[in-house]
């Protein structure tokens, strides 16, 4: 099958830090490469793909000094789909909405999978302006504020599981962790608490995004410095990550926000490493209470469920995980959705769309014309 897919420009594919939508593309594009497929990864020129690399940009817009409104760059990437779209079979979007009008004018099926909270009020009425377009959720839960919008599949992220070892034990002293970004949702302060409640030192491996600088600068910043056994780590990698997460105690996700799906729950799971989360958005789906985690509601039932959290199996953790969120499953999950485009495409009618009209409600009548040329006004 000849698939393209398309990424965001913000971050190269895969990340070389932070990027969660860009991660999950690299590893789906290189499990469908893997399986013998023909795709074509349009992203940031830094990319690193065993696909076919189709270069935006030279490199991903975030490390790039020169760029101060990314609009014009995701554009030109939409142009460029554009011009190829009759190569592929399918065409498979992660960059929101951008290229929905685009959709109505191109015979070549095509879905796309959001990545991002869908409770926005700016939505319903583009979604209901676009209701044909084909949408993939990555959890039930992100479903819930637009249940009338077009999805046509539910496909949970999967790890390419073979890369990732986990980890059969820790030491007694082993430290918490909690890895995503400083903002106020990702629940940083409760884990700083949890932690210093339960007796725990705490390491952060966390993103600090420009709107949320000042959120760290008064509530974060304040609680490093007071010598609460917090460690700042700041951002890290994928190779950082196996020791990270692995040599930790138990990841800390106290979440409050309705997280679409939560990538780093799987990501510490899948190394051995218990997941303690708070019960919103994705977390019922992605955690198996009781084997890769405990699901509560809050700080209190956090450091009363901390003993039973660090009594779990760890290779009951990672046995869990391979259950359900392997790379492979999430590329045959697409692989049916996109054959499933395809049929459905081949076996209705061409439809002409005409050309953008813009509607009048009676005709223009004709006008004086005005002479262009300005009056002479004596100064005499």
């Amino acid at each position: 099958m000849k698939i393209a897919q398309v990424a965001p420009l913000a971050e190269s594919v895969p990340p070389q830090l932070y990027g969660g939508t860009e991660r999950i593309v690299s590893w789906l594009t290189e499990e469908l490469v893997r399986q013998g497929h023909e795709v074509t990864l349009y992203a940031s020129g830094d990319s690193r793909t065993a696909a076919r690399l189709v270069p935006v940009t030279p490199k991903s817009l975030r490390l790039r000094d020169d760029v101060v409104d990314p609009l014009p760059y995701l554009v030109q990437l939409v142009e460029r789909v554009a011009a190829d779209a009759d190569q592929f079979d399918v065409l498979h979007f992660h960059i929101d909405h951008l290229h929905y009008p685009l959709l109505r004018r191109l015979a070549t099926p095509a879905l796309t999978t959001m990545h991002g909270r869908m409770d926005l009020p700016d939505l319903p009425p583009l979604f209901e302006e676009f209701r044909e377009t084909a949408l993939v959720s990555i959890s039930n839960s992100q479903r819930e504020p637009l249940p009338w919008a077009n999805w046509i599949a539910t496909v949970p992220h999967g790890l390419p599981l073979r890369d990732i070892a986990a980890t059969t034990s820790v030491t007694a002293d082993a430290y918490l962790a909690f890895l995503g970004r400083t903002s106020p949702e990702k629940g940083i302060e409760e884990a700083i608490e949890i932690a210093h409640r339960v007796g725990r030192p705490l390491r952060v491996a966390a993103k600090i995004d420009d709107a949320d600088a000042s959120y760290f600068e008064e509530r974060i910043r304040p609680l490093l410095e007071r010598g609460n056994h917090v460690e700042f780590v700041g951002e890290i990698s994928d190779a950082q990550k196996d020791e990270f997460l692995g040599a930790a105690a138990a990841t800390l996700f106290p979440i409050d926000w309705p997280e679409p799906f939560g990538l780093v729950m799987v990501e510490s799971a899948a190394r051995g490493t218990p997941v303690l989360a708070f019960r919103s958005g994705s977390v019922p789906e992605v955690i198996e209470d009781g084997v890769t985690g405990l699901i509560v509601r809050d700080v209190a039932e956090a450091v009363a469920a901390m003993p039973a959290l660090l009594a779990l199996p760890r290779d009951g953790v990672r046995a869990g995980i391979e259950r359900r969120f392997d790379v492979g499953r999430m590329a045959r999950d697409y692989l049916a959705v996109y054959e499933g485009l395809i049929a459905e495409r081949a076996a209705s009618p061409a439809v002409d769309v005409p050309d953008f009209v813009i509607p009048q409600e009676t005709p223009l009548e004709p006008t004086e014309i005005i002479d262009p040329e300005p009056a002479v006004t004596s100064t005499s």
